[in-house]
């Protein structure tokens, strides 16, 4: 059984849509937000946040002071170059 689509039993998290990274929104992601921190990952390291399109001028802006972002390019629904959503 399926908590998020309940009466499909063919869904699970691998058919689930990719929400925002944005804590308690639950809308689908529309951006991917590609960052690393260079104190612990090396400079062609990126880590992905995903945000909807209301979210993400608040995630980059959380991203850009802390020196962390690098770059923001539209969420197609397949995995990044490292298999993660």
């Amino acid at each position: 059984m399926n908590l998020l689509f309940p009466g499909s039993p063919a869904a699970g998290p691998e058919n689930a849509p990719a929400i925002c990274s944005r804590k308690a929104c639950r809308s689908e992601a529309s951006w991917q937000l590609l960052w690393n921190n260079p104190r612990i990952h090396t400079p062609e390291r990126r880590k992905v946040w995903l945000s909807c399109t209301e979210h993400r001028g608040w995630l980059e802006d959380y991203l850009q002071t802390r020196g962390l972002w690098k770059e923001t390019v539209p969420f197609t629904g397949g995995p990044d170059q490292d298999g993660n959503h």
